[in-house]
């Protein structure tokens, strides 16, 4: 891949629709996003008040202070709205499919509404408590064998990683915090590997995502290059037991393992994404898996990267990012803040070779030296 910047269009020529078509291909794209954005705020508004009222009963909590601006309202709906104008385009310019994320039926719908007003106090018990270790205390059978830094109740969420209630209700929890953005933005790194699999034979490509939690990257890298095979790889049982249930195709298996131990080959792989995974990792495991990425990567193979901004990428919400270590169970988001992920990689002969910011996202391509 030749090295471009974020202002650089890695899409197809030739793959514009007619007008017609494309009018209403936006306007159904409008609708979706649309009305994601008005649930997942309306679920988030509800919370809030929600919260309001359980926090009276609870212990005072320490009051949180950002470490720099924070962005008004105004300016994170208009970069949710420019994720979903670069989703549109990508879309329009033939990188992959219409996507059709988060479409849960009325009775999903309800079901899980009812899951996460049903979690809300007990996340809000935890904070004021500080109760993050409730996993560790109470683990049994599969998960004795995980790693410590694993057996946490991150985001002060029920169960942490290790049931399926909670590998049920957390995608949707994510949307709420993030008003229903998240997958346009675990979809950015899908526009580097549509260029990728340009020059390649897809059925031939061999492709890990690693933490792949319920398949959020996975299913709709799948959906987009028809031909792919890929492995999911996650540490959570149940979470993978989810995967499983929501992605519909024969081209997807799954694997149990950590990123820091792959059980896969030396220069065995084409093409490694990760998404939402460095930033709840311990610095010292963070390098055990970019070595491991580099280890596995064939020569001229891609890491394809997306996790929480960075201090500096973009400033003006640095200090919103310095508030979500303080709001919730986070325990090694500080360090990855201003972590030197570009020279760890290097120092791994991982190349950065295109780095954009997504809404509160950092979508990266690495390419291994040959």
């Amino acid at each position: 891949m030749a090295a471009v910047d974020d202002k650089t269009d890695l899409s197809p020529r030739g793959n514009g629709f007619p007008p017609l078509a494309s009018l209403a291909r936006r306007t159904r794209y409008a609708l979706h996003q649309g009305s994601r954005v008005a649930l997942y705020t309306l679920h988030s508004e509800a919370m809030r008040r929600m919260n309001k009222r359980i926090q009276k009963d609870l212990p005072d909590t320490p009051k949180v202070q950002p470490d720099g601006p924070v962005p008004g309202q105004r300016r994170m709906l208009a970069d949710i709205f420019k994720l979903f104008a670069d989703d549109l385009k990508a879309v329009e310019d033939g990188l992959y499919p219409m996507p059709s994320d988060g479409t849960l039926s009325p009775r999903e719908l309800l079901e899980t509404s009812r899951a996460f007003f049903k979690d809300v106090p007990e996340v809000a018990r935890r904070r004021a408590t500080g109760a993050h270790q409730e996993v560790n205390e109470e683990v049994s059978g599969f998960a004795e064998a995980l790693p410590r830094y694993y057996r946490q109740n991150f985001h002060f969420q029920t169960d942490g990683w290790l049931s399926e209630d909670s590998a049920r209700l957390y995608d949707f929890q994510v949307d709420v915090l993030f008003s229903g953005a998240t997958a346009a933005m675990r979809r950015k790194v899908l526009i580097p590997f549509a260029e990728i699999l340009k020059k390649k034979d897809q059925r031939k490509v061999t492709y890990v995502d690693l933490a792949c939690g319920t398949g959020g990257l996975l299913r709709p890298a799948l959906k987009a290059f028809p031909r792919l095979h890929g492995i999911g790889l996650d540490l959570s049982e149940p979470y993978l037991s989810v995967a499983r249930e929501r992605t519909k195709t024969r081209r997807a298996r799954y694997v149990t393992a950590m990123a820091e131990s792959l059980p896969f080959a030396d220069a065995s792989l084409d093409v490694i994404s990760c998404v939402f995974l460095f930033h709840e990792l311990p610095p010292k495991v963070r390098r055990q898996v970019i070595a491991e990425v580099s280890r596995v990567l064939k020569p001229g193979g891609s890491f394809l990267f997306v996790d929480s901004l960075q201090t500096g990428d973009v400033p003006d919400y640095d200090g919103l990012l310095s508030l979500f270590p303080q709001l919730f169970h986070e325990p090694y988001y500080t360090s990855y803040l201003k972590e030197d992920l570009t020279g760890l990689c290097a120092g791994e002969g991982l190349q950065e070779r295109w780095m954009t910011p997504a809404f509160v996202s950092r979508a990266v391509a690495f390419v291994k030296s040959d």
